[in-house]
């Protein structure tokens, strides 16, 4: 039982995942990101380890952070700042552009 959990769970997860990617407009997340390179660097790979390198990080992950800065959840007031004035759709673009770059999967390498 614990292991049909764990399966459906994660297949959950896998689906919440491709759905928040297949939504977002990756050209527009692009558009969207130069505010971002300041800190996190040139397509999400930073240069600096104070700031983490969000290329290539999973898309529900990526709303799940911004959506939590910009309601207070987490506290930065750096990212609380950079993500006031988004809305729901820019927060999803700038996950699928995110996601699809390969910063994170290049590093393990």
């Amino acid at each position: 039982m614990k292991q049909l959990i764990k399966v459906i769970s994660v297949t959950a997860l896998i689906a919440a995942s491709a759905s928040v990617f297949a939504m977002g407009n990756i050209e527009a997340g692009k558009e969207k990101s130069t505010a971002c390179a300041a800190c996190h660097g040139a397509n999400g790979v930073s240069a600096s380890p104070m700031f983490p390198t969000i290329a290539g990080q999973h898309a529900d992950y990526i709303v799940h952070a911004l959506t939590a800065y910009k309601t207070g959840k987490r506290n930065n007031p750096i990212m609380q700042g950079s993500v006031a004035a988004l809305s729901d759709e820019d927060i999803v673009d700038l996950a699928a552009y995110f996601a699809s770059q390969e910063g994170l999967k290049t590093l393990k390498k």
